[in-house]
């Protein structure tokens, strides 16, 4: 189990290259990397045709890892990776640094299922509930 996935919206783009890199530093593989595509978007040029190949490669990135980090706050994207997680029982780290998810007004129920291991603190707090979980087995 060494392949991730990171669901954001383009706000926390800062947090996911820094899990995305402190996790790939330690040997896992990083599926896919949606912030490549934040200039295309800032620049308006992004056609349905790119959207529907960033969405297959997002959804084939999310089916592919062995795990996945949710930061938030996440936007559609980010909860539509969620699901589709949580539809292949996929392990899901979800990071809430203000700790909505812990109360009823501003949380889903998707959060509370087994599935999803709840994580507070500093995006370093994080990447060690990760590896401490989810040890990478150098073993071939």
């Amino acid at each position: 189990m060494n392949k991730f996935y990171v669901a954001s919206s383009f706000r926390n783009m800062d947090a996911v290259n820094y899990v995305t890199k402190q996790l790939v530093n330690r040997g896992y593989v990083h599926t896919y990397d949606w912030t490549k595509n934040a200039d295309a978007r800032d620049k308006g040029t992004l056609t349905f045709e790119d959207l529907k190949e960033i969405g297959q490669q997002e959804e084939n990135a999310v089916i592919e890892s062995d795990f996945i980090a949710v930061i938030l706050p996440g936007g559609k994207g980010t909860h539509i990776e969620l699901g589709i997680a949580l539809g292949q029982r996929k392990k899901i780290f979800l990071y809430s640094p203000d700790r909505a998810i812990d109360h009823v007004e501003t949380t889903s129920t998707f959060y509370h299922l087994p599935e999803v291991e709840k994580c507070y603190g500093t995006l370093d707090e994080l990447v060690d509930k990760i590896i401490t979980q989810l040890p990478i087995n150098h073993e071939v």
